[in-house]
């Protein structure tokens, strides 16, 4: 029997050729409404292990590693989120994937907001777990630089270092998922670093630009504000928001239950729900995705 919080025996591990380099992915399977889980920076697949085992009873859930992360090609160049949206549009294409959900967290997030602003109604939902949006006033550059200089002395380091200081800097986090985290971050490019430098994109005009129903979770200790999402509903009614109180930006980590509650709850009633929209031709569709 797998492990809690580990991959299960039966799970798909698979590669996709996409925009000319491998992306590999897990893949719970079954013949059910599929969700595509997008994980953050120097994360990977088998970070989503706890939300993917909590929820693929009712869904078919695909994890796949980011370029520069996991087991997926990782470039000299190429890391703007324009790319990371691109390298999914591109194995949805490939996988032949209709309707999926969208599930991002932190750079993640950001990347199935671009997704689903470019692919309208061939997606059927979106869920946003403490996505990267951030003020332009940010330092990303600064941060860029003391992340890559954090990351090359990580790289210097024994696993078993890193698993006592991360141990004691989140004492509540399973240690399996420590387990997980730390080998994604050694599995994690330099270049995969570049998604912070500027420009950013205006996350206020993806959400304008999505049109199937959207929910936001935030940790009350997180990255995005309730006043940010307020303000996002506001542009956009169609997004709904729920801040998970007593936790921060690693909700996949920290909160893997009340997450995966959360997401199940969001889309279970859509599941079930009436035929969705046809996509306006050549507006809404996996054609119109390849115009931008």
């Amino acid at each position: 029997m797998a492990r809690q919080n580990t991959p299960a025996s039966h799970w798909t591990d698979g590669v996709c050729r996409a925009n000319g380099i491998n992306i590999h992915y897990l893949r719970t399977g079954g013949n059910k409404p599929t969700i595509i889980a997008l994980h953050g920076l120097a994360g990977n697949s088998v970070c989503w292990s706890p939300i993917a085992r909590a929820l693929e009873q009712h869904y078919d859930i695909i994890m796949p590693d980011a370029r520069g992360h996991g087991q997926s090609s990782a470039p000299l160049h190429g890391y703007t989120y324009q790319d990371h949206a691109n390298d999914v549009i591109e194995l949805i294409r490939t996988l032949g994937i209709k309707s999926p959900y969208l599930l991002g967290h932190s750079m993640g997030g950001m990347t199935a907001a671009m997704v689903a602003s470019r692919l309208g109604l061939a997606i059927n939902g979106v869920i946003l777990a403490d996505p990267t949006f951030l003020s332009a006033e940010w330092p990303h550059e600064v941060y860029h630089r003391q992340l890559v200089e954090q990351h090359q002395q990580m790289l210097t380091s024994s696993k078993e270092a890193l698993f006592k200081a991360d141990k004691a800097k989140h004492r509540f986090r399973a240690s399996a998922i420590i387990e997980h985290l730390i080998e994604a971050r050694l599995q994690t490019s330099l270049q995969a670093f570049d998604v912070l430098i500027p420009p950013n994109p205006e996350f206020d005009e993806l959400i304008r630009n999505i049109y199937v129903p959207t929910l936001m979770l935030l940790g009350s200790e997180g990255v995005v504000s309730a006043e940010t999402a307020r303000a996002l509903h506001r542009i956009n009614p169609d997004l709904q928001y729920k801040v998970i109180q007593d936790a921060g930006h690693g909700l996949p980590y920290d909160e893997p239950a009340r997450l995966a509650a959360a997401i199940h709850a969001f889309l279970k009633p859509k599941t079930a729900a009436k035929p969705r929209l046809q996509a306006t031709p050549g507006m809404f569709s996996m054609r119109a995705a390849y115009a931008y």
